[in-house]
């Protein structure tokens, strides 16, 4: 399919097998980094799924998982409980996040109690200082210690500097079973972090921290699956080999859950509020969260920073955002691309300096 930038007019062959069919995406210009916008609703092949189409999937998918545990690698609730046995060999999300976390919520909290936490970790308190000079925030070079940093830049942004020093490094490593490089993950999720929080400024700004904290870690739970995705490679690579299914199905089919649902357990092991857990659990299917605003918020998010594909791959074509949703929040079609371009915009300036710390 020839697709034409509308601001540079620079013309990209995208294959349609590759686009979700029936939708509008947006997605930024490669070369001059403006929004072209797609609209396939009205394309010929868009009609859903027929019923036993969906079935057929159905069976494929018990079939993959039949011939797994055939050669002894299991799925389902048996895979689940197997992994949550030894979620304990995996690396903790530092504990130091979540108390700073909690102690933002309390009105009472002031910086000698944030102080006190960060003395705990001083990796993190280092990487906190370095990260409150970047450009981003407009102090480059100026932030000399900690108490500064809370007095120049407010104890909640104190908290979202905590947030991003915790969860750098663990976000970080490769992922062989998504296929993702050192760094993609952690950039994804930095998307989805501003991303959500520029959404929550604009509908809600009592949850922005929340909001901010929930997009940063909505994608731990495939540091837990990877390496059971690595050991079901192939069966993943024939799923997804029409080019038309997300990996997401994939999970769902070969593993018998998604990433979402174990990162849900994961957060419970880790102590995670459940406001953010349930947002975690749900960013892909916000609907089954009852409506839960912040769930909402950081579907949007998620959607926006694959379609301008940051660290997702050609895969994040393939997600299409709920219009329920943004119809509940008001969003509409121009204001999509000025959150795109403010996310992109965020992660360009302080990414460099965060992967450094």
């Amino acid at each position: 399919m020839n697709i034409v930038c509308p601001a540079c007019r620079k013309s990209f062959n995208i294959p349609e097998e590759r686009l979700p069919k029936g939708e509008t995406v947006l997605f930024p210009c490669p070369a001059c980094k403006g929004t072209i916008g797609v609209d396939l609703r009205s394309r010929p092949g868009t009609e859903p799924p027929l019923p036993s189409q969906k079935a057929a999937k159905g069976e494929a998918g018990a079939d993959i998982r039949a011939a797994l545990e055939a050669e002894g690698l299991p799925s389902g609730e048996e895979l689940k409980k197997k992994i949550l046995r030894t979620v304990k060999d995996l690396p903790p999300m530092p504990q130091t996040t979540f108390k700073a976390h909690e102690l933002v919520k309390d009105p009472n909290t002031n910086f000698e109690d944030l102080a006190r936490v960060l003395e705990t970790d001083q990796a993190i308190a280092t990487r906190v200082l370095r990260m409150a000079n970047s450009p981003y925030y407009g102090m480059s070079g100026t932030v000399s210690s900690l108490k500064h940093a809370s007095a120049v830049l407010g104890v909640k942004t104190l908290e979202e500097l905590i947030v991003m020093a915790g969860s750098s490094k663990t976000l970080s490593n490769r992922m062989e079973g998504y296929g993702l490089e050192p760094g993609d993950l952690w950039q994804h999720s930095l998307g989805v972090a501003f991303g959500s929080k520029i959404i929550a400024t604009r509908k809600n700004p009592s949850i922005a921290n929340d909001a901010f904290s929930a997009g940063l870690i909505h994608d731990v739970g495939k540091l837990v699956l990877d390496p059971y995705v690595l050991e079901r490679k192939q069966a993943f690579l024939t799923f997804l080999s029409g080019g038309t299914e997300t990996f997401l199905n994939a999970e769902r089919h070969v593993l018998g859950f998604d990433h979402g649902e174990i990162a849900y357990e994961l957060c419970t092991t880790w102590h995670v509020p459940h406001t953010l857990a349930t947002a975690i659990r749900y960013h892909h299917d916000p609907s089954a969260s009852d409506g839960n605003q912040l769930t909402c918020i950081v579907h949007i998010a998620d959607v926006i920073a694959m379609m301008s594909g940051m660290g997702t791959g050609i895969d994040g074509m393939q997600y299409h955002m709920d219009e329920a949703v943004a119809s509940k929040l008001r969003i509409e079609p121009d204001e999509l691309s000025t959150i795109m371009l403010e996310m992109v915009e965020a992660v360009q300036t302080i990414s460099s300096d965060m992967l450094r710390t």
